[in-house]
């Protein structure tokens, strides 16, 4: 039996050219934290963390005594310590994004000293690729918007992605302009999703989706704040567009919470911000039984990619049928000069199709000069 030796955070940056926002964050730089985690036997896994890069960190030097010396296949034993151990304050937010980073390395260690891809341990692969839809779309500085976002779209649709997600939430007249001109430019067959990471309220999201629906939208996500439920049940019943959400919900109690409120049509787990592999699976299954979408949120570098891939593998099919329903994977397109960097061999998509790795754990390597390139430096 290897037990854990050693556990390094890793926190990369970059400051953007052109700043961006969403309605509810402004970005004018990336940052991102990998977890590392070495065996006895020299065994590595990687995994990363959802959210702020430097308080992930810190938390994690905080759980790091109790990791050291731990077997790295008790990985539900490990989580179980973890949570418990900080469950008063942090039942929700960056504790359990920080366990999701460490869980995710800890598959990873899993699944290379198995010999077995992530997804295999997971239950099996489903599948072996699946579709992508680029994210993008912010309000970018110094531009108009929407003159940028369409030009921006129509390259998403020239490099072969058949699904786009705009985000909106800012002001609702000009979301609708957006939309619709959109809409117009990319034409009656490319998917398109909406996403207001919570920046209205039940009255103007309500009208927005009644509004937007003949634009033929796939999916209204995070339209109002993720804490209020019952709003989100307002919104879904009283427009036409399915409600997605759950990027911001943590854990498998805050999982639970909504999808027996009927707060959404699809659920969108992060495998590395709900609690790694483990919760993630949980919140599958729990998601299947009440008759719920999943739809993961995927946003970081290329070890959450390569996670995600592994995680969407093993959905299973929903009803399962001759030509049953498939997930879609989130591809994040905005600027991140290390999202591919940190791989010695980069995920990428080909005509809007990803194609799942089959190594061991994650299936990836890591490029150390990346690492050091794009350190943080306070």
């Amino acid at each position: 039996m290897t037990l854990i030796s050693s556990v390094q955070t890793h926190i990369l940056d970059h400051k953007l050219e052109t700043a961006f926002e969403s309605a509810s964050t402004s970005f004018n730089r990336r940052q991102h934290l990998l977890v590392e985690i070495e065996c006895e036997c020299g065994t590595v896994g990687w995994g990363e963390c959802l959210g702020p890069a430097l308080i992930n960190a810190a938390i994690i030097d905080q759980m790091r005594g109790r990791l050291i010396g731990k077997n790295p296949l008790d990985t539900e034993v490990v989580w179980l310590d973890l949570y418990h151990t900080y469950r008063d304050q942090g039942q929700r937010g960056v504790t359990v994004t920080a366990i999701s980073g460490i869980d995710v390395a800890l598959w990873d260690i899993k699944g290379k000293l198995l010999s077995q891809p992530i997804s295999i341990l997971l239950g099996g692969r489903f599948r072996e690729s699946v579709p992508a839809y680029a994210t993008g779309a912010f309000r970018r500085e110094g531009v108009d918007r929407i003159s940028d976002v369409v030009a921006e779209v129509l390259r998403y649709k020239n490099e072969g992605f058949h699904a786009i997600k705009l985000k909106i939430g800012f002001n609702a007249d000009e979301d609708l302009e957006l939309i619709r001109q959109v809409r117009d430019a990319v034409g009656p067959d490319m998917r398109v999703m909406i996403d207001a990471n919570h920046g209205y309220d039940v009255t103007e999201a309500v009208a927005i989706g009644r509004a937007a629906s003949c634009y033929n939208i796939d999916w209204f996500e995070e339209p109002v704040l993720p804490e209020l439920l019952d709003p989100y049940h307002d919104v879904r019943s009283r427009q036409p567009i399915p409600v997605a959400g759950g990027e911001t919900w943590h854990a498998r109690w805050a999982m639970k919470a909504a999808i027996e409120a009927r707060a959404v049509d699809i659920i969108q787990p992060d495998v590395c911000g709900v609690g790694g592999f483990s919760e993630f699976k949980r919140v599958v299954d729990h998601a299947q039984m009440n008759g719920v979408r999943v739809v993961p949120h995927v946003w970081g570098t290329g070890v959450q990619i390569a996670a995600s891939l592994q995680a969407i593998a093993a959905i299973p099919f929903s009803p399962y049928r001759r030509e049953p329903l498939e997930p879609i994977f989130e591809f994040d397109r905005t600027e991140n000069p290390f999202r591919q960097a940190v791989l010695k061999k980069p995920l990428e998509h080909q005509r809007g199709t990803m194609k799942i790795p089959d190594s061991p754990g994650l299936g990836i390597e890591i490029c150390r000069e990346s690492l050091e390139h794009f350190k943080y430096k306070p």
